[in-house]
C-alpha cells in the first residue's frame, strides 16, 4: 500500500479574532493539571517527525469518519485507520493497511472493518481513532477487534463526550496491554492542533448537543453579490448554481431535520429533500404561528420525507386536521419560538438541524442563540431592490461594533459561486468544558469536572442502545416464504413483515428490497416509504 496522503477538507486556519470559537474552547480544555500518566509521558522526549506522522494519520481517521456523516445519527461518526512502519526503511512515515468507518447504526463498527481490511498486517500496527469507541454493556466489538487483530498501540483523538461511555474503552484497551495515547493527555504537541480540530468538527453535532442540550444548528442561505436572497417580487429561483445546490443536498443529508418558515412554504413551495444524495433523508419542519399555509404544498407529500408543522396552540384547528389527514404531524406550542422548537428537537433525539428559512426567522433564531454555524453561498449576480429581502432580518443592532463575528471561517469556490462558512462566536459564559475523566481544573482544584448528561435516543429502547431494533443482533425468523432466514437486525424483520402475507408480486419485491438494505436505517426508510406509497399492500 502507498504511504498515507493528507485528505482534502478540514477547517482552514482561522483569522485573527477577539475570542475563540466553541471548538477552540474545547481544544484548549486540555490545558489542565496533568495526570500522573500524562506527566510521565511528557517527560519522555518524542521525535518531531513521529508526532507529525501521528497527527497526519489521526486527521485521516477524522476524514474517514466524515464519510458516515448523516448516516449514523443519533450516534457519533467513528473512523479507524490502521498503519504500520514502512518495511526496510528508517522513515517514520507509515503504511496504511486498513480503514473503516461506521456506516450506520446496526452495521459493523469502524474498528472491525479496518482490522478486517488490514488482515495479517494489523498485527503490531497502530490504530488511529478520531473518537473513543462507545463500547458498553458487553458490546465490546470495537475493543475486541483491535485486541484480536494484534494492535499494539492506539491513538485516540477525543475521549467519548458522554458520561456513561467516557474512558471505558480506553481503560479496556489498556487492561489488554495495549498502549493508548490520548491527544492532549499523553500526546501534547502543537502538531496535533489541526488533527484535534478535525476530530472535534466531525462530531460537532454530538459535542454541541451534549454541552448545550440543543441540536447543532446550521443556518444556510444563498444570496446575490449585493446581499439579496430574492428579488423585490419575492422570486428566488435560482440564485446559486447547480453545483452549489448539490452541496445543499449534501448538507441536508447530514441533518436530522430541515427548518423553514411559513413564507418559504408560501413563496417557494420547496421539497427540502436530499435529492441526488444517497443516505439519510431529514425530517422537514415548518414553523408557522398562524398556520396561514397553502392547502396544497410539496411538503405535505410525506411519501419521500416526513413533515412536522410547529404552530401556536389553537391555531386553525380545521387546517390542522387537514394536514393530519395527509400524514403531516402538527405540534402545538404555548409559545412558538426557535428556542422552544430546538428543545423539542432535542427531546426527539436530533443531533443536527439545518435552517433554510427567510430573514425574519433567521434573525429570530440567531437572537435566540440556537444557530451555531453559517453557510453562505454568494452568487456572482446583482439584483438590487430597496425592499428585496436579505438573509437575516432585524437584530436590533445599530452600530457595527455590535455585529456578531463569524470565526474559524473558511472559503471555497463552487463553480461560479463562493461558499463562506464559519461558526458564530459563542457567549463565553455559555461555552462548556468537556475534560477527560481524570483531569482537574487548574484554577480551582475543588471544582468537579464537567460531565455531560446521558442522552436518550429515539431509536433505542433504553439509554444505552441495548435491545434496540437497530442494534447489530441478528435474529433467525421466518421470511415471506415461511423459511427461516437470518435477519441482520430486528428492524429488518419488522419492516419486511409489513408486506409478508400479501398476495401481490410488488409486496414480495419490497421484502427483497428490505432484505438487501445496507443498514437497518435503510431498511426502515424503505419500509416506511413503501408503506405510505402502497397502503393497499399492508
Amino acid at each position: 500500500m502507498p504511504p498515507p496522503q493528507p485528505l482534502l477538507g478540514g477547517a482552514a486556519p482561522a483569522p485573527a479574532r477577539a475570542a475563540p470559537s466553541f471548538l477552540h474552547l474545547l481544544l484548549h480544555t486540555r490545558h489542565r493539571v496533568p495526570t500522573a500518566r500524562a506527566a510521565a509521558a511528557s517527560s519522555v522526549p518524542a521525535s518531531h517527525s513521529s508526532h507529525a506522522n501521528d497527527a497526519l494519520l489521526l486527521r485521516r481517521a477524522a476524514d474517514v469518519a466524515d464519510r458516515s456523516a448523516g448516516l449514523t445519527s443519533p450516534h457519533p461518526n467513528f473512523g479507524c485507520v490502521i498503519a504500520r512502519p514502512q518495511p526496510n526503511t528508517d522513515s517514520t512515515d507509515s503504511w496504511v493497511v486498513g480503514e473503516g468507518f461506521l456506516y450506520a447504526q446496526g452495521t459493523p463498527c469502524a474498528e472491525l472493518l479496518a482490522a478486517q481490511e488490514a488482515g495479517e498486517h494489523a498485527c503490531g500496527s497502530t490504530a488511529y481513532l478520531n473518537l473513543e469507541p462507545g463500547d458498553c454493556f458487553g458490546d465490546n466489538t470495537a475493543v475486541g477487534s483491535l485486541v484480536q487483530a494484534g494492535i499494539t498501540r492506539v491513538v485516540v483523538g477525543l475521549r467519548h463526550p458522554l458520561k456513561h461511555l467516557r474512558g471505558k474503552a480506553i481503560q479496556a484497551l489498556r487492561s489488554e496491554g495495549i498502549q493508548v495515547d490520548v491527544v492532549g493527555e499523553d500526546l501534547q504537541s502543537k502538531l496535533f492542533e489541526e488533527a484535534l480540530k478535525s476530530c472535534l468538527t466531525v462530531n460537532a453535532p454530538l459535542l454541541y448537543r451534549a454541552a448545550f442540550h440543543v441540536p447543532f444548528s446550521v443556518l444556510k442561505y444563498a444570496m446575490t453579490a449585493d446581499g439579496k436572497i430574492a428579488a423585490s417580487s419575492g422570486h428566488a429561483s435560482w440564485i446559486s448554481g447547480k453545483a452549489s445546490r448539490g452541496r445543499v443536498f449534501e448538507l441536508r443529508g447530514r441533518s436530522d431535520a430541515v427548518i423553514v418558515g411559513g413564507n418559504t412554504v408560501r413563496f417557494d413551495d420547496p421539497r427540502l429533500t436530499a435529492r441526488h444524495v444517497k443516505g439519510h433523508v431529514p425530517v422537514r419542519i415548518v414553523m408557522s404561528q398562524s398556520l396561514n399555509l397553502p392547502d396544497e404544498a410539496n411538503l405535505w407529500n410525506v411519501n419521500d420525507a416526513y413533515t412536522i408543522v410547529a404552530t401556536q396552540r389553537g391555531a386553525r384547528r380545521d387546517f390542522q386536521k387537514k394536514l393530519a389527514m395527509k400524514g403531516v404531524e402538527v405540534v402545538e406550542f404555548d409559545m412558538l419560538n426557535p428556542r422552544n422548537v430546538m428543545s423539542y428537537c432535542y427531546d426527539r433525539g436530533y443531533l443536527a438541524v439545518l435552517w433554510e428559512c427567510g430573514g425574519t426567522l433567521a434573525a429570530s433564531a440567531i437572537a435566540a442563540s440556537v444557530i451555531h454555524k453559517v453557510y453562505a453561498f454568494w452568487a456572482p449576480k446583482i439584483i438590487g431592490g430597496l425592499n428585496a429581502p436579505t438573509p437575516v432580518g432585524d437584530l436590533g443592532m445599530n452600530q457595527m461594533t455590535q455585529a456578531i463575528n463569524l470565526i474559524d471561517v473558511s472559503y471555497e469556490q463552487i463553480d461560479r459561486d463562493m461558499l463562506m462558512s464559519g461558526f458564530i462566536e459563542p457567549i463565553p459564559d455559555l461555552s462548556p468544558v468537556i475534560p477527560s475523566v481524570e483531569e482537574i481544573p487548574s484554577v480551582d482544584p475543588e471544582v468537579s469536572p464537567y460531565e455531560a448528561n446521558i442522552i436518550s435516543f429515539y431509536k433505542t429502547w433504553d439509554i444505552f442502545g441495548a435491545f434496540s431494533n437497530f442494534s447489530p443482533h441478528p435474529i433467525h425468523m421466518p421470511d415471506e416464504n415461511g423459511d427461516y432466514f437470518t435477519w441482520p437486525t430486528v428492524e429488518y424483520y419488522y419492516q419486511a413483515h409489513k408486506f409478508v402475507g400479501v398476495d401481490n408480486p410488488q409486496a414480495r419485491d419490497i421484502v427483497q428490497e428490505i432484505k438487501l438494505a445496507k443498514s437497518p436505517e435503510e431498511a426502515a426508510r424503505i419500509g416506511r416509504t413503501r408503506q405510505k406509497g402502497f397502503p393497499e399492500l399492508r
